[in-house]
């Protein structure tokens, strides 16, 4: 039962229409753009920031409920309109930015669906957010969530410390 549930889910996520790069937010990248990541456990958390940057973490939380095995996608996170790195399944990156406004954006690659966020950083700061994946299937069908919310600082370096380091490659 199990394999024919992840079948069934790669079925429709092979035939998901896929959005345009009209259709996706300003702070996202080129919809062209396609990461490859490979995830390692037990790395040490992120190496502070230099004062007079800011530090973004992106932290993936992955929730498979149902009969889904298999199913991790891949999470391009963009900032201010460029892609900056992507995550899949329970994992993190951190990226640093200028103190500035900033727009971010996370989107399945591959995938109908994206968050979005914004962001006043400040120098010397660092900054979580959560990629939030959900997706459930049963027997009426699939449901699939991403959403990107700011994580207060005790419960950011939680999860990163909890979670695999992504490391993406951008495929050419």
């Amino acid at each position: 039962m199990k394999l024919v549930g992840a079948l069934l889910l790669a079925i429709t996520l092979a035939f998901a229409k896929r959005p345009s790069a009209a259709t996706l937010p300003v702070a996202c990248g080129d919809d062209k753009t396609t990461f490859d990541v490979k995830v390692q456990k037990d790395q040490p958390a992120p190496a502070p920031t230099d004062p007079g940057s800011a530090q973004i973490v992106f932290v993936e939380r992955f929730e498979n409920v149902g009969f889904c095995v298999g199913c991790k996608v891949t999470t391009r996170v963009g900032v201010d309109g460029q892609w900056v790195g992507a995550d899949r399944g329970n994992s993190y990156f951190a990226y640093t930015v200028t103190p500035a406004e900033h727009h971010l954006c996370v989107n399945w690659q591959g995938v109908q669906g994206h968050g979005v966020a914004s962001l006043k950083a400040e120098p010397g700061k660092v900054y979580y957010f959560a990629i939030n994946v959900k997706i459930r299937q049963d027997q009426s069908g699939i449901e699939q969530h991403l959403d990107l919310a700011a994580l207060n600082e005790d419960e950011g370096k939680y999860l990163a410390k909890t979670s695999a380091l992504a490391a993406a490659t951008p495929r050419r």
